[in-house]
């Protein structure tokens, strides 16, 4: 299978309304945290800073200078930086990163050409002695990926000098150990060393980095998953995924296929085979669980989001390796029940409505899924986990996923509002994609303006539709021959449809997308598969119809335990304990019906049980903020 490439940057124009605020919140709180509460574990640690001249109001938790891990955010907050810049374009963001590296290289200068860290160089020789010290290369790894990405995606030279120097200093550390003791040392968290490794090595060509990629090798945890062993099992999860990342990475550089198989391995054991939360994580506590054991370890630190954000990343490495439409399934999902379950959740009161607890909450470290949890939020000075550091990565770069490019194709890959502008062969082709709504108003709040027309479209929809409908509008500046593939959701409930309309005029296209022209190429297909489109482009609109239903999904060792889901959001009951649902005759999936279905011109997609002693209603996990709430229910007749 050939290789297709992830569309990202400014090919790629955000539409969507939810993911558009995610992104300008996640930018405010970047720009909100001052540069030098930012630098300070680097400024102390190359002498450019005392104590006495420290901020009052100095960052803590991760980030207090008494943490080993301290100045570990900065780097993933270069990232996020660099990731939002290649998005937008945002110079304020690029110009406030510039400065950090400029200051981060006179660190690296005051320390001696080489070291760059925000901690102690003993901290990495304390590791060969097997003293206690918490993952000094866990904490390194970001910055080095920061400064990577600086350079990559906002083109700063600066941080790449920083980085090959810095790089220096580690070939040296590592050659002073046997392998043997080298291995050892590789037990402690790496973080994602060796794709740093990798990526060097890609740019600069320099063997001293592909002496480091060897030197990397974990062979304990790769040989392993060669070999078809367990070995992830109630171990730490966000310790591997990372170094699964780097094999990756070694594989798109080296061409080497035990890379590949690595990877490949890797997803087996910890996804295919071990099973999942409805939610599409995994973890308890951080680490993973055993195949298919879910029922006893449902608890307030399930689905940590440093792994949903990093097991993203794997699967759309394994996508575009192998354009299993698997891969995207489990991305979507992921996304709405993980990334915007677990930040940048924003509460909507109004017309009087008060809340006792705050409007907004920025991160919750793990996902609750036991009965009756509550989200906890972290504050954004005084926690810092290493899930900040996922946090404002994933939401600078909402753009991605969503379209890849292949040989002469383009594959069209999340129904979020977007468009894609790019090259086909030799053709610029633009795809507009657009949710229809289906609500026939344009009155979508008590302080709409505009005209109302009548249309028949409102009264076509008289209920909450059991269908999503998007519409891709393609243009091209020639006529040309190109395939595009379009997903269908594994979500589905039957066979999706796919119509191919050519459109000359405003009016054709109108009619097309209130579904008015019933004379277009049809095609159907089966959920979980990508239609594949072959023609000549022009101007055409492919208007896809995906039907869906409440779904339920039931732990995988406990059957009777179950969990509900509209499309791929999964639903959260609204109540403060464990509660048993009784079928009463009804299926599962009846046991929900809409509630309060609709407000002006919005679909809520929210529900309610009947039959029950007790109502319940549900609402989209990731519209969850302070309030009680379960996932898994106990359902008996």
């Amino acid at each position: 299978m050939s290789m297709v490439k992830g569309v990202k940057g400014r090919q790629v124009y955000l539409r969507d309304e939810e993911l558009l605020r995610r992104r300008e919140e996640n930018k405010n709180y970047l720009l909100e945290l001052g540069s030098e509460h930012l630098l300070l574990p680097y400024l102390m640690e190359a002498g450019r800073c005392k104590m006495s001249e420290t901020p009052e109001d100095i960052h803590g938790g991760w980030e207090s200078p008494l943490c080993e891990l301290r100045g570990h955010f900065l780097g993933h907050w270069l990232s996020a930086a660099a990731m939002h810049y290649e998005a937008t374009g945002n110079e304020q963001v690029r110009a406030k990163a510039e400065e950090i590296v400029e200051e981060l290289a006179a660190c690296q200068k005051d320390n001696g050409g080489q070291w760059a860290a925000s901690i102690p160089e003993k901290y990495l020789y304390w590791i060969g002695q097997k003293k206690p010290v918490w993952a000094p290369q866990y904490t390194i790894h970001k910055t080095f990926m920061g400064l990577l990405d600086m350079y990559e995606l906002a083109g700063s030279k600066k941080a790449l000098d920083v980085a090959v120097n810095f790089g220096k200093w580690f070939y040296d550390w590592s050659g002073k150990y046997t392998e043997a003791q080298f291995q050892e040392i590789l037990d402690v968290e790496t973080g994602g060393m060796l794709e740093i490794w990798v990526i060097l090595y890609r740019i600069t060509k320099d063997e001293m980095f592909r002496t480091l990629m060897d030197r990397y090798y974990r062979k304990s945890l790769f040989d392993g998953l060669l070999a078809g062993k367990d070995v992830l099992t109630n171990m730490h999860a966000n310790t591997t995924i990372p170094e699964i990342l780097g094999a990756a990475a070694a594989y798109e550089v080296t061409g080497e296929q035990r890379y590949l198989d690595i990877a490949q391995a890797y997803w087996k054991s910890a996804v295919t085979d071990r099973g999942s939360y409805v939610t599409g994580g995994q973890t308890c506590g951080e680490i993973w669980s055993a195949p298919n054991q879910l029922k006893a370890r449902l608890g307030d630190k399930n689905q940590e989001h440093c792994t949903v954000y990093n097991m993203m990343r794997l699967a759309d490495f394994l996508f575009r390796h192998t354009q299993d439409p698997v891969y995207l399934d489990y991305w979507e999902k992921n996304l709405y029940n993980g990334i915007m379950a677990q930040g940048y959740w924003q509460g909507s009161f109004t017309h009087g409505r008060k809340s006792e607890y705050p409007t907004k909450g920025l991160l919750t470290y793990f996902l609750p899924l036991r009965g009756g949890a509550q989200k906890a939020w972290a504050s954004k000075t005084q926690d810092f986990f290493c899930c900040h550091g996922s946090l404002v990565q994933a939401n600078a770069a909402h753009n991605t996923g969503f379209y890849y490019e292949g040989e002469n194709a383009l594959y069209v890959c999340q129904y979020f509002e977007s468009d894609y502008e790019g090259t086909i062969g030799d053709t610029k082709v633009s795809v507009k994609l657009r949710k229809n709504r289906m609500n026939g108003t344009e009155h979508l709040s008590s302080d709409s303006s505009g005209t109302q027309k009548i249309s028949r479209i409102a009264a076509r929809y008289p209920s909450y539709p059991r269908r999503q409908v998007y519409d891709l509008i393609v243009e091209t500046e020639k006529e040309t021959a190109f395939d595009i593939y379009v997903r269908i959701p594994a979500w589905t409930a039957g066979e999706g449809t796919v119509c191919v309309y050519n459109t000359e005029n405003a009016d054709e296209l109108r009619a097309v997308m209130e579904g008015e022209n019933p004379n277009g190429e049809k095609l159907s297909a089966k959920p979980g598969t990508l239609v594949k489109l072959c023609r000549s482009w022009k101007r055409q609109v492919i208007h896809v119809e995906l039907p869906k239903t409440l779904t339920v999904e039931h732990l995988p060792d406990q059957e009777d335990m179950a969990a509900f889901l509209d499309g791929p959001v999964v639903l959260a009951g609204l109540c403060d304990e464990e509660r048993i649902l009784h079928t009463k005759g009804l299926q599962e999936n009846e046991l929900l019906v809409p509630d309060n279905e609709r407000e002006w011109g919005n679909w809520m997609g929210t529900w309610k049980t009947v039959r029950q002693e007790q109502g319940i209603r549900f609402v989209p996990l990731y519209q969850v903020g302070y309030e009680h709430y379960s996932v898994y229910f106990p359902v008996e007749e």
